[in-house]
């Protein structure tokens, strides 16, 4: 192989059949496997054609093979109640013969920079490797709790003025339910159709949809779950008030006589243990998603500080992949908002761009992050970044 062979293009629905064999290949997902799904071959063509058609994708080729690629797909991000139109990073996947020659750091640039032209000033994805991103300045944002409860352990006698009701998974209470637990939580995803695809791509079939109404008759919850060998596994369950989620757990705890187990996964970065009368359950946490800012001042434009905090600072963030992010940022904050300024501040704060990307999304406060050695700062500064920032760490639960 020549070097100067490799050029950069984006792809279209004519790069289909390459983008497919790409993907499954890099991933290891074979026909076969696919058919035990259910899915035909033309579904199986057809399944990430969307993607070509609605995300920014670019591919490396050498002559005229498609060897690497890079998809981003817009989405809308709720952060500290700002809508930011974001980049959803997905479809990495490099042949192995490949790999080592920077066709992925050149994707990532191209992408990143596109993203910046487009005013998508922060990137999410899901990582195969935690280590390769971090280096690209990417920083986990977000974290999955597992949870493991036996039929036992559910909770007992539950009084709600509500009730639930089954419904199709394309029930439209369903899906504005969504909307409005995005428009309330910080860092939930706003999910579009593509979205809604990639949700159901491959359990429509299987799972069951519950929604908890108000005594009013309003939606106020829903939990998306799976019944198989004497397990029930809540793939997702959401609620605006405490009422639905007691509601919710009432509807589960009304399954005892049919499961031995209840399992689901929980993304409000709090263990739900606490809220059991017997505590004694099996949780387990992981590193879920990472985050990238891909550009600080855009960013800090429109970023959201504690309405009571008043003050400014030196920023000094590190960023040798992308330029225009590596120098100082000095930013003044009060009644919630914060404007950009080339004056030097008293107070100064060293750091990379991840870093920065986990402190201003929540995942982590400048305190912690200073006693694991990510920010250079005195006492007074950490302070400062402590009280201006709104202590709410995201919710993510989607990835495309």
């Amino acid at each position: 192989m020549v070097k100067s062979n490799f050029h950069i293009e984006a792809l279209s629905a004519q790069h289909l059949d390459q983008y497919n064999a790409l993907l499954r290949y890099a991933f290891q997902v074979t026909e076969k496997t696919l058919q035990e799904y259910g899915w035909e071959e033309d579904d199986i063509k057809q399944s990430k054609f969307p993607i070509l058609e609605r995300a920014n994708v670019w591919g490396c080729f050498d002559g005229s093979e498609l060897v690497s690629q890079f998809a981003v797909y817009p989405l809308e991000m709720n952060i500290h109640s700002v809508v930011y139109p974001i980049g959803f990073v997905t479809s990495v996947a490099t042949y192995p013969e490949y790999s080592g020659m920077g066709l992925m750091s050149r994707l990532m640039k191209r992408g990143l920079t596109e993203m910046r032209k487009n005013g998508q000033s922060l990137t999410l994805l899901y990582p195969y490797s935690i280590p390769l991103y971090r280096k690209r300045g990417w920083e986990i944002v977000s974290d999955k709790m597992s949870y493991r409860i036996r039929d036992v352990q559910l909770p007992k006698l539950i009084d709600v003025p509500g009730y639930v009701r089954r419904v199709p998974w394309d029930n439209p209470d369903f899906m504005k339910l969504h909307t409005r637990f995005a428009k309330q939580t910080h860092g939930c995803l706003f999910r579009n159709p593509l979205a809604w695809e990639e949700y159901w791509r491959w359990n429509e079939d299987d799972t069951a949809v519950a929604v908890y109404y108000d005594a009013a008759d309003r939606p106020t919850g829903y939990m998306v779950y799976l019944i198989r060998d004497d397990v029930m596994s809540i793939r997702e369950m959401i609620y605006i008030n405490s009422e639905a989620r007691k509601g919710l757990m009432k509807y589960v705890s009304a399954h005892e006589s049919m499961i031995n187990e209840v399992g689901g996964s929980n993304y409000f970065s709090e263990p739900i243990a606490f809220s059991l009368e017997d505590s004694d359950i099996r949780e387990t946490i992981r590193p879920y998603i990472m985050g990238r800012i891909v550009d600080v001042e855009m960013f800090l434009k429109n970023y959201r500080f504690e309405p009571e905090a008043a003050g400014k600072i030196t920023l000094v963030i590190s960023d040798p992949f992308l330029e225009w992010n590596d120098r100082p940022f000095t930013v003044s904050f009060r009644d919630g908002k914060g404007t950009l300024s080339n004056e030097e501040a008293e107070r100064r704060a060293s750091m990379s761009i991840g870093t920065l990307t986990t402190l201003l999304l929540g995942y982590k406060r400048a305190s912690e992050l200073a006693k694991l050695d990510r920010i250079e700062a005195d006492e007074a500064t950490l302070r400062l970044l402590d009280n201006a920032l709104i202590p709410e760490k995201p919710y993510i639960s989607d990835y495309i």
